[in-house]
């Protein structure tokens, strides 16, 4: 039977208890973790999930370290930690400039900012407790080695499969000993063509930002990123999903078929992602709908 991966799980605005519900159902069905994006209050879920759960691990992916103070973080993440008995995964990362920009924030140097943010909230821990694993959102090489020296796991989102075994070379002797995740977009439909549509339109913010397209250049992408940075350049936006291949959409994404969605997750454990989070969307309704597909997908 195809292992069952992890999920990605917001808390939107009045769905929150609903929101709960659906994660003890993933529990239920033995998924191997729920994972909160920032939107939604991610660390909040996550105080709700250690509550509410009992055996499933589960964790941010990704906390922004810019919008609280690490000592604020820090009491909450031992706080969680402690509650959960330690099924909790402290995922952190820089999330995006454009993000950032809209609420004021100055995203710094990544690399720096991440090591000082590590730095500050172990100290901030001290008064109030043991921190749960931290878990490094990271792409490309230089982030990937930090999370092997400073973190405990790390973790993708987008990435390509057919590089990540590059990627995870750049763990050194850290490989098979750290948690290693990737956030998956993921449309389950037999209308193969619609499912792809959906993932485009998930990916087309991702593509417009340098630093994601920098590493499907390094992934081997570089003549449609160079294409799509023309089409941005040229104001010409609306030509971006043309822009997408197959090849690379199915490299960074899963859709079609059940059968094509679950052998694609044994592609991603077979290129040594230990915990697939597939990011749900559905050709015909929204986060719920798309989370009771993956749910009757993976029975």
């Amino acid at each position: 039977m195809t292992r069952k991966p992890a999920i990605s799980l917001a808390a939107m605005a009045g769905r929150r208890q609903p929101t709960l519900e659906v994660a003890q159902e993933i529990e239920r069905q033995g998924f191997s973790g729920i994972y909160c994006p920032s939107f939604g209050d991610g660390m909040g879920l996550c105080e709700a999930l250690a509550l509410c759960t009992k055996e499933i691990f589960f964790g941010t992916a990704i906390a922004n370290i810019y919008t609280r103070h690490p000592f604020d973080y820090a009491q909450t993440a031992t706080l969680i930690h402690e509650l959960s008995r330690g099924r909790f995964h402290f995922g952190i990362g820089i999330s995006h400039a454009p993000t950032n920009s809209r609420l004021g924030l100055k995203t710094g140097k990544p690399l720096a900012d991440v090591r000082s943010f590590v730095e500050q909230l172990r100290k901030g821990a001290q008064r109030w407790g043991d921190l749960p694993p931290l878990v490094l959102a990271a792409l490309r090489k230089k982030m990937v080695q930090l999370a092997a020296e400073i973190g405990q796991g790390a973790v993708w989102a987008n990435a390509a499969r057919s590089h990540m075994p590059k990627s995870l070379s750049f763990l050194g002797e850290r490989v098979g000993k750290m948690f290693v995740g990737n956030m998956i977009p993921t449309c389950i439909s037999d209308d193969r063509a619609a499912a792809a549509a959906v993932n485009r339109k998930t990916l087309t913010g991702y593509v417009m930002l340098p630093n994601y397209q920098n590493y499907w250049i390094e992934a081997g992408y570089e003549d449609q990123m160079r294409a799509i940075q023309r089409a941005i350049a040229d104001g010409q936006q609306d030509k971006i999903p043309s822009l997408m291949s197959d090849q690379w959409l199915a490299d960074c994404t899963l859709f079609g078929s059940v059968k094509e969605v679950r052998d694609g997750v044994e592609a991603w454990y077979a290129a040594g992602v230990q915990t697939p989070i597939l990011v749900a969307s559905s050709t015909s309704g929204g986060q719920m709908k798309a989370i009771e597909e993956l749910l009757a997908a993976f029975k």
